[in-house]
C-alpha cells in the first residue's frame, strides 16, 4: 500500500508530538504549507483545529504524531490503517 501525503491547514504551524496526545512532548513544529505522510492513525487527546474537533492522531514518522484536526484528509474519520 502506498503512503499518501496530506496538506496541513493553511496558515498554521502544527506541533509534532512524540505520541498521540497533547500531554506528549513536542518534537518539532511543521512550517506553514507542509505536507505530511500518514503511515497509520490512532486515537488520543481530543483536539479542536481548523478541520473540526477530533481525537484522531496521524503518525507521520517513527514516534511522531500530529492532530488530525489540522490535516486536510477530506474525512472526519480514519483514512489510513490503525497503528499497532
Amino acid at each position: 500500500m502506498s503512503v499518501r501525503y496530506y496538506s496541513v491547514a493553511p496558515g498554521v504551524r502544527v506541533n509534532v508530538r512524540s505520541g498521540p496526545g497533547t500531554s506528549y512532548g513536542i518534537t518539532r513544529t511543521l512550517p506553514e504549507g507542509a505536507k505530511v505522510p500518514i503511515y497509520c492513525q490512532t486515537t488520543g487527546t481530543s483536539v479542536t483545529g481548523t478541520y473540526g474537533t477530533s481525537n484522531i492522531w496521524d503518525n507521520i514518522s517513527d514516534g511522531e504524531f500530529v492532530a488530525d484536526a489540522y490535516v486536510h484528509t477530506g474525512s472526519d474519520g480514519f483514512v489510513a490503517d490503525r497503528c499497532g
